[in-house]
């Protein structure tokens, strides 16, 4: 049986706290959404933000909604390096003795003391498509990407839950070095 996921690849953005949210647009701010994502109730944001690093910034960066516990920004290697940072790999929402930034809204700006990462790489599967394929939370996966730059990632982190859609996730580093584009699939190998 063919294990075929789609992927969906994430340029930097960022997610940020309601605290956050107001200090960045004003008091009460709330986010107005651009469009919807893989995940159900996630969505990407009409809002940006300046993000400032110790040797350069990116310029609207977007915002992902809703608001999350914690603030975190998650970029790409070379995003890391064109800006003057050394965040490591982590699972999203494990930011504790990452560096942090600067971000500027249009109405303020935040430092934010830790929460820049650079995502691993993962797969969200409802339970339903888990237990069809035999697959736990948290298990480490091979997934072979076909055609003219095809290879094998290791080590994708398998997330399992009631509210997830299947979807593989990777950054603009890992796409370009497999040639791929949102929408295309991958296999998960055995």
């Amino acid at each position: 049986m063919s294990k075929t996921v789609p992927v969906g690849v994430s340029a930097r953005h960022i997610h940020l706290t309601e605290e956050h949210i107001e200090a960045l647009f004003g008091p009460g701010y709330q986010l107005t959404p651009l469009k919807d994502l893989s995940q159900p109730g996630q969505y990407a944001a009409n809002e940006t933000v300046t993000v400032i690093g110790p040797r350069g910034q990116f310029d609207k960066v977007r915002i992902l909604g809703p608001a999350r516990p914690a603030s975190q920004l998650e970029i790409s290697r070379t995003d890391a390096f064109s800006i003057g940072l050394k965040p490591p790999v982590r699972e999203s929402g494990n930011i504790e003795g990452t560096p942090g930034v600067t971000i500027k809204g249009p109405y303020g700006e935040v430092q934010l003391e830790e929460g820049v990462i650079i995502a691993a790489r993962h797969i969200h599967f409802h339970t339903s498509d888990a237990a069809k394929w035999g697959i736990k939370d948290k298990q480490l996966l091979k997934v072979r990407v076909n055609g003219e730059r095809g290879l094998v990632f290791e080590n994708v982190i398998a997330r399992v839950s009631d509210s997830f859609a299947l979807d593989m996730h990777i950054d603009t580093d890992e796409a370009n070095a497999a040639g791929l584009n949102n929408g295309d699939t991958a296999e998960i190998v055995d």
